[in-house]
């Protein structure tokens, strides 16, 4: 298999002696991300604090990520992580006037299932699909489960177990029709699968940075239809949700008329400047040609997986996962480690191994990979 960008490799110090696969978890440090810490800390060291310098980095971060889901920066909050996200969100929801219900699945992933339970003594009804590992049918469930009563349907684009996509267009349909709102977690697919907010109808999605955004943790975009946006209210926020900031106002609790009104306080300056760096070199590549290329990687695991006899939890339809392919195996925390010391960077879940190549890995990485987990397997 051909690949397309291996001008880019160069870029990523790591995969000239060990083959990154774990971008489901922790994509490959690339040198802009190192430079952009190198500059941070240079100012930091230089000037000691720089306000204009940091804010700019986080509305440079912002705009790249708008660009990413064709969105305006203004559309866009900034926080500490898709689970603050998701909370600030919850937060300005009503759940009575007949709409208690939020309706998820049991492969979402815990954080933010955690941030819907909580909203039951504020009268929340949390519903969820039973969702089976490996399934195409997941899209249709979520719809058949949206009724007059839902006020949320959360789902994850792709889910972090085994790389199974949503339909979000069927899903969100499904909310509309039943006038209820739909949050997309795209922590495991901003970076790797395309996403056009307006496209697709998006109300509200919410993706951190450290997994196929090529960053780092400690940040995350909330992006929030603008219409929808100026109705919300949230009761989780900060200085940085006001019209003004920087009036110092501590009697004056207005709320910015746009996406902005979901911050809370100080954004993370140094991740924002990692993340202008690493979503600068996504869009330069393309994300709709990125995911082309990992679907071909997921034909090629699949493929490979099944020669070996190895067995998968993911779907076997490349179409209808991610990048992260799923192989179940015993003791997968203990077969991460030995797999680092072969040579290939993975990420275990409960019973599973993740292999999770992004743009820069080979096709003759992913097989290797498989290869080495069968020989330390069998």
């Amino acid at each position: 298999m051909t690949h397309p960008f291996t001008s880019y490799r160069k870029l990523f110090p790591i995969l000239a002696e060990t083959a990154q696969l774990s971008s489901c978890s922790q994509s490959a440090l690339s040198l802009p991300v190192r430079q952009a810490i190198d500059d941070y800390l240079a100012v930091w060291q230089q000037r000691g604090a720089d306000w204009g310098y940091w804010m700019e980095q986080v509305a440079l971060a912002c705009a790249e990520f708008a660009r990413m889901i064709h969105a305006d920066a203004e559309d866009i909050a900034v926080l500490g992580s898709v689970s603050d996200a998701a909370s600030s969100i919850a937060s300005s929801l009503r759940f009575d006037a007949g709409r208690p219900e939020v309706v998820t699945t049991t492969l979402d992933f815990p954080s933010l299932c955690h941030v819907w339970l909580a909203q039951q003594p504020r009268g929340a009804k949390i519903r969820f699909v039973e969702a089976q590992a490996g399934s195409t049918g997941t899209s249709a469930q979520i719809a058949r489960a949206v009724n007059a009563q839902t006020a949320l349907v959360s789902v994850s684009h792709a889910c972090f177990y085994d790389g199974q996509l949503v339909d979000i267009a069927t899903t969100g349909q499904a909310a509309r029709e039943n006038g209820a709102l739909q949050f997309v977690d795209a922590y495991q697919s901003a970076g790797a699968v395309a996403i056009d907010v307006g496209a697709q109808q998006i109300d509200i999605l919410a993706a951190g940075a450290q997994k196929y955004l090529l960053g780092i943790p400690g940040i995350a975009f909330l992006y929030v239809r603008r219409e929808l946006a100026r109705q919300l209210t949230p009761a989780v926020t900060g200085w940085f949700g006001r019209v003004n900031p920087f009036a110092f106002s501590p009697t004056q609790l207005d709320f910015a008329d746009s996406a902005a009104r979901f911050n809370t306080g100080t954004p993370p300056m140094m991740c924002a400047a990692v993340a202008r760096a690493s979503m600068a070199l996504l869009n330069e590549i393309g994300v709709p040609e990125i995911q082309a290329y990992l679907a071909g990687l997921s034909a090629v695991a699949l493929e490979e997986a099944a020669r070996l006899g190895l067995e998968v939890a993911s779907p076997a339809d490349p179409a209808a996962k991610g990048s992260n392919t799923a192989i179940r195996v015993p003791g997968a925390a203990q077969l991460e480690a030995r797999m680092l010391q072969a040579g290939y960077v993975v990420s275990a879940r409960n019973d599973v191994i993740r292999i999770a190549p992004h743009f820069y890995n080979t096709a003759d990485e992913v097989v290797g990979a498989l290869r080495a987990l069968h020989r330390l397997t069998h």
